[in-house]
């Protein structure tokens, strides 16, 4: 269902484009942030309906693909790229809209999951099979887990969501990542593959005993149930928009903007954290749609931070918001400066 009516709203966002007087921009990438970008895009082209918005929820990897061979005006990831790719579109430019969490969610009949990184890690590689597993038993005392067999729920297209999962447990399991590693797309040990967040959302919910990562949001709208997972402090912790805020606290954004906050640091921290992005080239060739889309950019890290929250995606902070200010501002069309409607 939440897949039909994210489609839905995308199409009816296209189809606003046949009046004469409305300028198509044309986008493609993440699923991550898919529910809060239909949101913007339809809430901007209310503001300036002269303006509309088609936008693929294809996956990062996707995203970066198209924005790379010239054929959207903008992509989107959950992963900076690489610098192997950027080499392919000298001048692209990452502009962070808001941060989401991943979470692990599970279909079994367990009031409170705790997990810890090493025993997450097994699961993903096959190595812990059933949920009465003497593993889970020992963090999870007073629960009564079921004698049901783990079905491990995973991605099966380039998807930044992966990429954020994979990091964070190259991050915290040497044997992860020498075995699998981090990526967009990776040779997963175990497991059934889901295309998209939407994909993931409905193997877990329709296959008992099984585990899964997804966007909070998703997580959130199918009612899934979701793990707590030991912090690098070693605080157990819920994924909440305060907890994926906090793990961005004590990072230092770089110039470019791409960083990874998995396992950031903090006892309020949730582990598995990142900034998604909007990918623009430096300079625009059209002009119409290069002012448009720059503009966009400017209220989207700036008014459209209220509607983060309410679809469970944290705002940018505010030093952050600074540096991308500063960063619109040496965009150009046709090399020369765009007039930003600002406030």
């Amino acid at each position: 269902m939440r897949k039909l009516l994210v489609a839905a709203a995308a199409l009816a966002l296209a189809a606003t484009a046949t009046a004469a007087d409305s300028l198509l921009i044309n986008g493609a990438g993440a699923t991550f942030p898919a529910p809060l970008y239909t949101k913007w895009f339809a809430e901007y082209h209310r503001l300036h309906p002269e303006y509309s918005f088609n936008y693929q929820a294809i996956g990062s990897g996707g995203g970066i693909q198209q924005i790379t061979a010239g054929t959207v005006d903008f992509g989107a990831s959950d992963a900076p790229m690489k610098d192997e790719q950027i080499a392919k579109i000298p001048g692209v430019v990452h502009v962070p809209t808001v941060l989401g969490a991943v979470v692990v969610t599970y279909n079994a009949p367990i009031q409170t999951l705790k997990l810890t990184p090493e025993i997450l890690s097994d699961i993903f590689l096959g190595k812990i099979t059933k949920w009465n597993d003497p593993a889970i038993a020992a963090l999870n005392k007073g629960e009564k887990l079921p004698d049901l067999a783990i079905t491990v729920a995973h991605r099966s297209d380039g998807s930044g969501t992966s990429y954020g999962f994979t990091d964070y447990l190259s991050k915290v399991s040497a044997e992860w990542k020498s075995k699998v590693g981090a990526g967009t797309s990776v040779q997963w040990p175990v497991g059934l593959g889901g295309k998209g967040n939407d994909g993931v959302s409905g193997l877990v919910k329709g296959t008992p005993g099984a585990i899964g990562y997804v966007e909070l949001a998703y997580a959130n709208q199918n009612k899934l149930s979701l793990a707590e997972l030991k912090n690098k402090e070693g605080v157990f912790v819920k994924p909440s928009l305060e907890s994926t805020s906090a793990a961005a606290a004590g990072v230092t954004m770089p110039a470019d903007y791409r960083v990874s906050i998995t396992d950031a640091g903090g006892k309020a921290s949730w582990p598995i954290a990142s900034f998604t992005y909007l990918l623009v080239r430096k300079d625009q060739a059209d002009a119409k749609k290069g002012e448009a889309l720059v503009n966009f950019l400017w209220w989207a890290t700036h008014e459209g931070q209220a509607l983060a929250a309410p679809l469970d995606y944290a705002p940018l902070p505010k030093s952050v918001v600074g540096m991308v200010e500063a960063t619109l501002k040496t965009l150009t069309v046709q090399g020369k400066p765009v007039h930003l409607a600002t406030k």
